[in-house]
């Protein structure tokens, strides 16, 4: 069993509290967070672990009403600054998404937006094909950035590395095999890496540095950074 919320916006008359009862009743059903994670020591989950804020309530409303099916997760912090605060789990963005665990909401409704409006739109233009797919390396992950004692937006379920694309004829698009080979393949990879960069905080890709040869990093940190 799996407690979904698609007419989000029906929530508000629920309120705080109705929402919270809500989440209680599933009996601990929902996801609650990515597996590889398990052994940390991470808080309790209750009635006063689910507080999302204002901005993740409107923010539940506004995928509701766009039809993108998801389940809310309760609040969690980990040992070592790690957390997952207003996340949720993706369900449908319109397209099958891999390996994506707990991801913010702000975060989820971009993504589900660039899937939309970019990544169809470009592969039909581009490669006259439907997105049936796309595969990603994860979102939340307890870690620092490489080389640094800084943590990573994944850290707190605010980045997404998503390193192919799977069209309905079968055809695989990478960022690694692709972003510098095949005419059609590129023009996709740097259209959507572009509009990327319109819609998130930071986007990494091949052009950043050796580490960022074979995904594209998007997070909400950051005001515009593009690489």
């Amino acid at each position: 069993m799996r407690l979904v919320f698609r007419n989000v916006q029906k929530m508000g008359s629920l309120g705080l509290v109705g929402l919270a009862s809500i989440l209680l009743s599933a009996c601990g059903v929902i996801p609650s967070g990515d597996d590889k994670q398990a052994a940390r020591p991470s808080a309790s989950v209750g009635l006063g672990a689910f507080n999302p804020t204002a901005s993740a309530r409107q923010c539940f409303s506004d995928l509701g009403k766009a039809n993108i099916r998801f389940s809310p997760l309760p609040n969690r912090n980990f040992s070592g600054g790690c957390t997952q605060i207003d996340s949720i789990k993706l369900l449908d963005v319109g397209a099958d998404v891999t390996n994506l665990g707990p991801v913010k909401c702000e975060l989820a409704a971009r993504f589900a937006a660039w899937t939309e409006f970019a990544v169809k739109r470009a592969a039909r233009k581009y490669l006259g094909a439907e997105l049936e797919r796309i595969e990603t390396m994860g979102s939340y992950s307890c870690r620092n950035i490489a080389g640094s004692g800084k943590l990573s937006q994944h850290a707190h379920a605010n980045a997404i590395d998503v390193s192919g694309f799977v069209m309905a004829d079968g055809r695989r698009i990478t960022v690694e095999g692709h972003w510098k080979s095949g005419r059609q393949e590129k023009q996709f990879l740097t259209a959507i890496h572009d509009s990327a960069c319109k819609r998130f905080g930071t986007v990494l890709s091949p052009n950043y540095n050796a580490a960022h040869r074979d995904h594209f990093h998007l997070d909400m940190s950051g005001s515009g950074y593009c690489r």
